[in-house]
């Protein structure tokens, strides 16, 4: 069970690794000075306060600091519910069946680990981008959370392997039981149209690391 004093004392530490005080770390973050309080992380009711994940990202941001990071203040059993080590390759080298199996989950030893926020699919992989072919969408260096077992919608970025080994990261305009239309993500992409027997997996981005 994730626990509401070891989330306050990340936030705390948080703001000690940076010289600041809890009200200072709200302040710079741009939220409000009282917002981080420890008078307010109980209510009059007695009930437990939990910091939102919109304020959890704008202190991440305001100390240039990573979940990972933040995963490690929190330590124990909390920090198991809110993230997971997920194997992660570089784009361009995951082009190979080799690198994955035929349900599209990552196999072999070529891969890494990072710390991702916690998903419920333990077949979930990220692929980092190099170069600036997905600017300004995506830069280098940015790492895709990509999961296979979630369901594919209408507008989802998705991941996509063809039969000759190609990765392409497109935007999922239709996709039915005889083909995909595809969508690029930059004016430099070309729309896509790829029938059924000519994919290999298709995959949800859920995320992408900035």
């Amino acid at each position: 069970m994730l626990k509401h004093a070891d989330i306050w004392r990340a936030v705390d530490s948080l703001a000690t690794r940076n010289s600041l005080s809890p009200s200072g770390l709200a302040r710079k973050s741009g939220l409000d000075p009282t917002t981080f309080n420890k008078s307010k992380r109980i209510t009059q009711q007695n009930k437990q306060r939990w910091p939102s994940t919109e304020s959890i990202a704008k202190i991440l941001l305001a100390t240039n600091s990573t979940l990972a990071e933040f995963v490690q203040l929190i330590g124990g059993e909390s920090a198991g519910l809110l993230a997971q080590r997920i194997p992660v390759l570089d784009l361009s080298q995951a082009a190979s069946n080799e690198h994955f199996d035929h349900n599209g989950h990552p196999q072999g030893a070529a891969w890494d680990e990072t710390l991702f926020a916690h998903i419920d699919d333990p077949a979930a992989y990220g692929l980092e981008v190099t170069g600036d072919l997905y600017e300004p969408i995506y830069s280098d260096g940015t790492i895709l959370l990509v999961s296979p077992a979630a369901d594919l919608r209408r507008g989802d970025r998705i991941a996509l392997m063809t039969v000759n080994h190609q990765i392409l990261i497109k935007e999922l305009v239709r996709n039915s039981p005889l083909k995909a239309e595809l969508k690029g993500l930059t004016s430099a992409q070309e729309d896509s149209l790829l029938m059924t027997q000519d994919i290999v997996w298709i995959a949800r981005i859920l995320w992408a690391s900035q």
